[in-house]
C-alpha cells in the first residue's frame, strides 16, 4: 500500500528533490578567517518543525499522517484480521476431517455388526484367481 501511495507521488518527489538540491549549496571558505567553519544553506518548507515523516508526503504533515494510518488499517484490519478469520474458517479442501468421519464411522458400525476393526481378508480369497506353479516356471518371488 505504501509503494502505491509513493508511486502516486514520484513527481513531486522528483521536483522536490530537484528543488533541494538546486537551493542546497555548501560553501567552504578558504580564507584565514573563516578556515575552521562550514557553511550550509538549506531551507525547510515543513509545517512542524519536529515533524518527521513517514515516508508517505513529505510535504504535508495530514496528508503523510492520514497516508500512514490509511495503510496501517488496511494492512491489520483487512489483511491480519480478516485474512486470519477467512483462514481459520475456510473449508477442508483436501477432506481430512470428512475421511477421519467416516473412519470412525465405518469402525462403529463393524463394531456394532460384531467384525473385526480391519479385516485381514478385505478381498475374499476365493475370488482371487492365481498363477499355478507351471506358468511360474523359474521365477523367483520376493514376499
Amino acid at each position: 500500500m505504501a509503494a502505491l501511495i509513493k508511486l502516486r507521488h514520484m513527481p513531486m518527489i522528483r521536483q522536490s528533490l530537484w528543488n533541494h538540491l538546486s537551493k542546497s549549496s555548501r560553501a567552504i571558505s578558504t580564507s584565514k578567517k573563516n578556515s575552521d567553519s562550514a557553511a550550509t544553506v538549506t531551507e525547510t518548507k515543513t509545517e512542524d518543525k519536529n515533524w518527521v515523516s513517514y515516508g508517505f508526503d513529505y510535504t504535508s504533515k495530514e496528508d503523510d499522517t492520514n497516508a500512514h494510518h490509511a495503510s496501517y488499517f488496511f494492512t491489520v484490519s483487512l489483511c491480519i484480521v480478516f485474512g486470519g478469520f477467512f483462514w481459520a474458517y475456510y473449508p477442508d479442501i483436501h477432506l481430512k476431517d470428512w475421511s477421519q468421519r467416516e473412519a470412525y464411522l465405518e469402525l462403529y458400525r463393524r463394531e456394532k455388526a460384531g467384525l473385526k476393526p480391519i479385516d485381514p481378508n478385505y478381498v475374499n480369497p476365493k475370488t482371487i484367481k492365481l498363477p499355478s506353479e507351471s506358468d511360474l516356471c523359474d521365477i523367483e518371488i520376493i514376499i
